[in-house]
């Protein structure tokens, strides 16, 4: 079984980001699979800025993704591209970590102006680091992603339905892979 990283770019615990992420592990699990996340914020500050390439905490989050057969790299969308947060990660990955690894870039703004992120922004970065299988993506409007009186995010269902077709167009890919390793 394929090992799935979701790696979140957010430097927000509460980020709605989260809420997209939810929704897409929940499918994923649905489908048999097990989730992994990575947190960038999570990650010793000083260690990503100065980029202690032999810290602990980078060392285990660098072979999260060189473990991963499948990621999806998410992000919300600052000044037109995805953060500064997510960058400084995604420079101390090996230059090409994320060959034959099946990507699902996934961003969330605050305005539809921003749609085209994932593709002028995020995909160039991701195939620098190698990625040859990157999937359409999934860009959602903030505006899409609410939360209830206790604090669950609610997606709207456009975007439950565009998130709901990119995951299962992913999962299908992701057995066609497995499938061919399974033969060699």
């Amino acid at each position: 079984m394929a090992n799935i990283l979701f790696i979140s770019g957010s430097p927000t615990p509460s980020s709605r980001l989260n809420g997209i992420l939810d929704f897409a592990q929940d499918v994923l699990e649905r489908s048999g699979r097990r989730v992994e996340r990575l947190f960038v914020r999570d990650l010793p500050p000083a260690d990503l800025v100065f980029a202690r390439f032999d810290s602990p905490e980078i060392v285990r989050a660098v072979s999260a993704v060189e473990q991963a057969d499948a990621i999806v790299v998410a992000t919300p969308v600052y000044k037109a591209a995805y953060t500064g947060l997510l960058k400084t990660f995604l420079d101390l990955l090996p230059q090409k970590a994320l060959a034959r690894k099946t990507i699902l870039p996934i961003a969330i703004g605050g305005t539809i102006a921003h749609l085209l992120t994932i593709d002028y922004a995020l995909k160039p970065v991701l195939s620098a680091l190698g990625a040859t299988r990157l999937q359409q993506g999934v860009y959602v409007v903030d505006s899409q992603v609410l939360r209830d009186d206790r604090g669950n995010f609610l997606l709207d269902e456009e975007v439950q339905k565009r998130l709901n077709d990119s995951l299962h167009a992913w999962i299908e890919e992701i057995a066609e892979i497995e499938a061919a390793r399974s033969k060699v």
